[in-house]
């Protein structure tokens, strides 16, 4: 049984870095072909994909968020972090971090439980 849990800061000031890590149990992030997804709600809105890392360490990320987040791997761990900069109140949202079937294609199987993360100006 795969599991995933989101882990980080649930109060970062606006304009600081915000940084989650999602540890991965039951299965390698390096299998092939999985991906590993961020993807966040804001209040009142709807589910927003940020970015994937493959099997193979590649990374690709949503044209909107693309220059203010990176998405990198421990292996050795099995983890994957988030990186997003220059936060600002409308970054926050509950986070999830969530296994694609495919990277960038097919179902997302299995999610983490989520986390707050609240912007403050």
């Amino acid at each position: 049984q795969v599991q995933l849990q989101e882990s980080g800061p649930g109060l970062v000031k606006a304009s600081q870095q915000l940084s989650l890590t999602c540890t991965v149990s039951g299965g390698s992030i390096t299998i092939k072909y999985y991906g590993w997804s961020w993807i966040r709600q804001s209040p009142g809105k709807g589910l927003e994909w940020m970015g994937v890392i493959g099997y193979d360490g590649v990374a690709y990320y949503s044209p909107s968020l693309k220059s203010r987040t990176s998405i990198s791997r421990d292996t050795s761990k099995n983890q994957f972090s988030l990186h997003l900069s220059s936060v600002t109140p409308e970054d926050t949202a509950v986070y999830y971090c969530a296994r694609q079937r495919v990277v960038g294609a097919g179902e997302y199987d299995y999610w983490g439980q989520g986390t707050q993360v609240t912007v403050s100006s």
